[in-house]
């Protein structure tokens, strides 16, 4: 086959692309290419290899309506996979969603639900086709269809249990799950409450489609030596965020990994363990099949909201590579306009905004400004509504390239830095989650990028007055990563005099890395962990202990924040 064929780096005269430029295509441009590659090589419609819920994805939760098989055209159409959202208003509205295991065919799907385990409303749910089609290592094309359902609930009475099931016509009945919308802000009905967060999740299981998928290419089994390939990493964290029953559970980006490489280039299909070629990023899309079917456990129940990050970037989709996310997900959709991830929510006193750090990023750019800069207009407004507002006491922004981090592989990023951190310190953000790194690092409080005092273990941080605590907690699933040369960990029972980085370093405009020191690093922890937050409302001062815990469900890290009541 000819190199320009599948090579993007090569001369590709069809497309307009020059030579050599495919390491700085936008998403868009690898769209572009993506679809002029397709028109060369039409795969017909019986071609499409269809599916869900692969065997391996089945082993991975347990008893599924899928049964321990793949796609098949003569069974019952099931839905598993499931997962719940908020809509615009995460007081009153729930999204839910799921994967059905085969086409639907005409067969209609339908969610019934109610404020009891007799449910009595009904919504023919949304079915969502996406049809992926990537260029494959065997000089062919991977055709994929999968099929997704929708179904939105509104008018829901805050924090109260709301039931819920699918069913199909053809006579498919699922299991009853309970859900829950979140709590209103009025200050007489806001009670304690929990969340939990992380990042950098994956899979632990490979997915059973195509045939030939090796293992390491499409799953966590690629670790390091000093990491265990044995332990299911993902799965541990998960299940300590299961056994913690949050409200709600958020994730600082980098999802599934059906894109595994991460540096926002042009997809291809690796078959039978074959050599990813210079100029592609590897995908498939069954991956996500794997995942959902993972992280039922706990999204069937538990509203999960996602940002996110450089591997969820898809060029094999166009709407800036997210637009797999908008057949899979459902997100709020109250951010601006063509930023799916970006979206506000309040649970009672506390305001949380997902923000999509590929729109800002100096390290990896294959998104770098493609909002036009309305990402951030709209951080600074809602933001400033969030801090006029007497209801919300803690702001929570949440997404996936770090503005400070130490680690070796990605440090800090100063597109992020330059976007929103003045404005979270204008607007007095009390936390800010991200991932990106796969460790765990929290700082001291930070204002105009300087620490303004020393929070240790159990510390108590007053953020209006002592700024911005920034944490990176990457730990989800994926192999773990080094802090700096010579940078050692320091947290609970190991706890350094001095925790100072004197060598790390901040990505520029131009994608290069300026060394800096962080004195600001005050917690380093290199395992599996997420955060999980304790909101305790109150009178005269409110509340939010942000504990975090290891994949065993250790504590190594505590830290309260405390805003007084306003006079």
């Amino acid at each position: 086959m000819p190199s320009n064929s599948l090579n993007p780096a090569g001369d590709v005269p069809d497309t307009g692309i020059p030579a050599g430029s495919a390491a700085h295509m936008t998403m868009d441009e690898q769209h572009e290419w993506h679809r002029a590659f397709l028109r060369r090589h039409t795969v017909s419609r019986r071609n499409i290899l269809r599916g869900a819920a692969a065997a391996a994805a089945v082993a991975a939760v347990g008893a599924s309506p899928f049964g321990k098989r793949a796609y098949a055209e003569g069974t019952q159409l099931a839905v598993g996979g499931r997962h719940v959202g908020y809509g615009a208003d995460a007081a009153s509205q729930l999204r839910f969603s799921g994967q059905l295991s085969r086409s639907p065919a005409g067969t209609k799907v339908f969610l019934d639900h109610g404020p009891t385990p007799a449910l009595g409303g009904t919504v023919e749910a949304e079915v969502r086709n996406l049809l992926t089609q990537v260029p494959s290592s065997d000089g062919g094309v991977l055709a994929a269809e999968q099929f997704y359902v929708h179904a939105p609930v509104d008018g829901l009475p805050g924090r109260l249990p709301h039931f819920y099931r699918w069913r199909t016509s053809d006579g498919f009945l699922g299991d009853i799950r309970t859900a829950a919308p979140a709590m209103p802000t009025a200050r007489g009905a806001i009670v304690p409450f929990r969340f939990t967060m992380m990042g950098d999740q994956g899979t632990d299981e490979t997915p059973g489609q195509p045939l030939g998928v090796a293992a390491g290419d499409y799953d966590d089994k690629y670790y390091k030596p000093d990491n265990d390939p044995t332990a299911p990493h993902a799965s541990n964290v998960l299940r300590q965020i299961a056994s913690a029953t949050p409200d709600f559970h958020i994730l600082a980006g980098d999802i599934a990994y059906a894109d595994p490489s991460g540096a926002g280039k042009p997809n291809r299909f690796v078959a039978h363990g074959a050599q990813l070629p210079s100029g592609f990023d590897k995908f498939n899309p069954y991956v996500w099949d794997v995942y959902f079917g993972a992280i039922e456990r706990s999204a069937a129940q538990t509203p999960w909201l996602f940002a996110t990050g450089n591997h969820d970037m898809e060029a094999t989709y166009g709407s800036h590579g997210y637009a797999g996310h908008l057949a899979r997900l459902d997100f709020p959709g109250n951010g601006p306009a063509g930023c799916p991830s970006a979206y506000s929510f309040t649970y009672g006193n506390v305001a949380v905004l997902s923000l999509d750090a590929n729109d800002v990023s100096y390290e990896i750019r294959a998104n770098t400004g493609y909002s036009g800069g309305a990402q951030t207009s709209w951080v600074e407004q809602t933001l400033a509504g969030y801090r006029a507002n007497p209801d919300i006491d803690f702001i929570v922004c949440f997404f996936h390239h770090c503005a400070y981090s130490t680690t070796e592989a990605h440090a800090s990023d100063g597109g992020v830095r330059d976007a929103w951190t003045g404005l979270f310190d204008r607007y007095q953000v009390d936390l800010v989650l991200q991932g990106h790194n796969h460790v765990y690092e929290r700082t001291d409080p930070i204002r105009a990028g300087a620490a303004t005092k020393v929070a240790g273990d159990n510390s108590l941080v007053y953020p209006e007055t002592d700024g911005t605590v920034y944490y990176t907690v990457g730990g989800g699933g994926r192999p773990r990563y080094d802090f700096q040369p010579g940078s050692r960990e320091s947290f609970r029972g190991n706890e350094l005099p001095d925790t100072t980085v004197p060598d790390s370093y901040v990505w520029t405009p131009g994608g290069d890395k300026q060394d800096e020191s962080a004195p600001w690093s005050r917690v380093r922890f290199r395992n599996y962990s997420f955060l999980r937050v304790d909101v305790r409302p109150g009178i005269f001062a409110s509340e939010m202990e942000v504990v975090a815990v290891d994949e065993y469900g250790r504590e190594f890290d505590r830290v309260t924040f405390r805003r007084l009541a306003r006079p």
